[in-house]
Formats: C-alpha cells, structure tokens, sequence
C-alpha cells in the first residue's frame, strides 16, 4: 500500500486533480492522503474545503495561511508559514510520493519540505510557460525539485527535459481537466441560474481576472479597462433581460484583493447585467461554460478547459503569455478599446460557430487521469536517490551521449 499524498490550494487546482484523487481512493493498492491549504481554508475565498469533503475526501492535514496582506511581503510571509506547516503535515504522513500541481507559492514551498524530507515529488503541468506572473519561475523552481513530471503536451515534455530532468521520468500524460470535462454532467441551465440567485441573459460570458504579478502596481487600471469594456460591449439594456456577466473572483496572488475590491464594486453598481462569485466550485463553473457565450479574462482555465466546451476565449494581456493556446482563444491588449473589440469578436456569431465546429484544444489526450495514475502505480517506492542532469547537446534535441 503505497502512500500517496496529494496537495492542493486553490479550486482550479482542485478541479484538475480530483479524477486522479478518485483514482487513488478507490484504489486497492494506494493509500490516499490529502493536505488541504491556502485559499481552501479561506471564508474569503469560500472555504472551498467544503467542496473537497463533499465529494467524498477525506482531508488529513489542514495548513491554513495568512491571507491578509497579498503584498509581496505578505505572499512571502505566508509562504514561511506554508514551509513550517508542510514540515509538521510531512512527518505525521509520511508519504511515499507526494502529487502538488502547477506554479503557486505553497506548491513551491511543499515541493522545497519534500525534497528535505527525501519524499519524491510527481510534478503536474511543469514545462509550461507564463510569461506575464512569477508563477513561470515558481513552476520552473519546483520542476527541478521534483522526481517524476506530467506535462500537458509534448512541446511541454521536451522543456522539462531541457531543463535538464531524465526523459525517462517526464510523461506527456495530457491535461487530466479535459478528462474531468468530458465526463461531467453539467447542472440544468435553470439549476445554475437558481444556484446564482440571478436570472441568466440568453447570452453571458463567464469572466475571471487576475493581477498579473510582474508588471505590480498596473492592476487596478487593467481592472477598471477591463470593466469600462464591458459597459461598452455588454450593457446592451432591456434587449437582454437577465445577468449577462458572471466574475469569479481572483485568487490569492499579490495584488488579488485590489482587483476583487474592483470588481465588487462595479457589480453592486451593475446588479442588473453582473454578478460576482467569490468561487463557482467545480460543478457551477463546468456548468457555466457548457452555457457561456465565451470566457473572458486571463486564467489559465481560458487556455486549457474552456476550448473543450467548445466556446472562444478572450485572453487579454500578460499573465499568460507563452502558455500553449488552441484555435478559440482570441488574443487581447489591456486598454479599453483593444479588449472592447476582443469582446464583439468572441461574442460574435461566426467566431461562436467556428469555436463550436472546429475548435481544438492542445491539452486534450485520452486517458490522462488513467494514464497519470497507472503510471505513479508503478513507480519505485523509496527515498529520492540522487538526481542526474540530463545533458543534452547545443544541437537542440540531441543526446550528449551520442556524440561522445
């Protein structure tokens, strides 16, 4: 019985890893652990915890953060605390392996614990590229504190290798949210609207905007461009009676409570055509894009889940410049004109159709919950031994070895 610990901090996370976590809770062989952290435990950002044990979890160990101050300091700070409460959570579980996610500050602080623990570390979603947030360096970080890696698409696999890690320990497995998406049932359209508390407009968007954390300082005024755009393109009147924007607010990133404060703001003003959710959940939020006209924002989930609903993106500045992207994401500036008129072209019937009829998405390959946990299923359970660098020479893609 293998021991396998799986971390997780925010809902999006979440969401993308929760087929692999009921794998392993069904499984006769493995035993699941669960350490819940971050905005999970945060009233602030729906102490969505509660999802996690509804769905049938068990959570083991709670790391509850300072989320206060989201200053630079602040994020610092409660990385500290993350570092010390993974130590604690470490030496009671004793895991064999432990599964963390993506690019966030307490992933990057889990991965540093396990890799002094001698814990080998299966890393999701490295290799990838965000140009626009210091994630891109936290995720690079943890790739090279981690044993065994799960990338998103073979372009990814081979910057994982790159960085110097074994090819025979990164596996192109896919994104395992397309494997969540494709199995879900989504709520009745009247059932999410009762949920939200709000009648639907027959077209909204589903919008979700974070501070992009190396340009600090500008993200108030993106916020209010963003907002000024959707008075522009959205406020239609009486033509369409019912929400037509749904927010879900930002996470816990540096500069995250300015931008919900703004957001917030502009919906008790605009109750009419908008309404802001501090978190959707899994279900709302797969359930709001199986209706959405189009997603709009800058998360990752525009990129990576959104183009298996077959709806376009608008996917505007930074934040995730670099990042892999599919035929529906439609690219944006920060200024009101440029996002204005991203907004007319996503809402717009031929590129509706387009998205609907002949959009891909990059992240898709069949399988990837089975794959990620067959795979971990096999894997040797022992203490990290040492890490080889992988060499590889300056003719890009060939092996040191077969030209000494």
């Amino acid at each position: 019985m293998r021991k396998i610990c799986v971390v997780t901090g925010t809902r999006a996370e979440y969401g993308i890893l929760s087929g692999v976590m009921r794998r392993l809770k069904e499984s006769d062989e493995a035993t699941l652990q669960i350490i819940a952290t971050n905005m999970h435990l945060s009233p602030r950002f729906g102490m969505t915890v509660n999802e996690i044990i509804a769905d049938g979890f068990v959570v083991d160990e709670r790391i509850p953060l300072p989320l206060e101050d989201d200053s630079a300091a602040g994020t610092v700070r409660a990385m500290g605390v993350a570092m010390s409460g993974f130590a604690e959570a470490f030496n009671r579980l004793s895991p064999d392996f432990v599964v963390i996610l993506g690019d966030r500050y307490e992933m990057l602080a889990a991965a540093s614990a396990a890799a002094v623990f001698g814990i080998p570390v299966v890393h999701l979603h490295g290799g990838e590229i965000t140009e626009g947030a210091y994630d891109d360096a936290i995720r690079h970080a943890i790739t090279k504190l981690s044993t065994y890696h799960f990338t998103s698409t073979e372009e990814y696999r081979q910057r994982v290798i790159q960085m110097g890690e074994e090819p025979e320990r990164v596996f192109n497995s896919g994104s395992p949210a397309v494997d969540a998406i494709r199995r879900f049932t989504p709520l009745t359209r009247a059932g999410l609207a009762s949920s939200l508390g709000v009648s639907l407009a027959e077209k909204f968007i589903v919008v979700t905007y974070h501070p992009v954390t190396m340009q600090p300082g500008e993200e108030v005024a993106q916020t209010r461009s963003l907002l000024e755009a959707l008075e522009d393109v959205m406020n239609v009147g009486s033509a369409d009676k019912g929400v037509r924007i749904i927010f879900t607010l930002p996470n816990s990133d540096a500069g995250g409570r300015s931008v919900a404060e703004a957001i917030g703001e502009w919906c008790d003003r605009n109750a009419d055509m908008a309404v802001a959710v501090t978190s959707l959940g899994r279900i709302r939020y797969y359930s709001a894009l199986t209706y959405a006209a189009a997603v709009v924002g800058n998360s990752s989930s525009g990129l990576i889940e959104a183009p298996s609903f077959g709806i376009p993106t608008l996917n505007i500045g930074d934040r995730q410049k670099g990042r892999a992207r599919g035929n529906t994401v439609v690219e944006s500036g920060t200024n009101r004109r440029e996002i204005a008129d991203g907004l007319r072209k996503v809402m717009s019937d031929e590129v509706r159709a387009y998205c609907r009829e002949s959009g891909k998405n990059p992240y898709f390959k069949d399988g990837a919950e089975k794959f990620i946990y067959d795979t971990v299923m096999t894997l040797p359970v022992k203490k990290c031994c040492p890490k080889h660098f992988h060499d590889i020479s300056r003719d890009i893609g060939t092996d040191v070895s077969e030209t000494v």
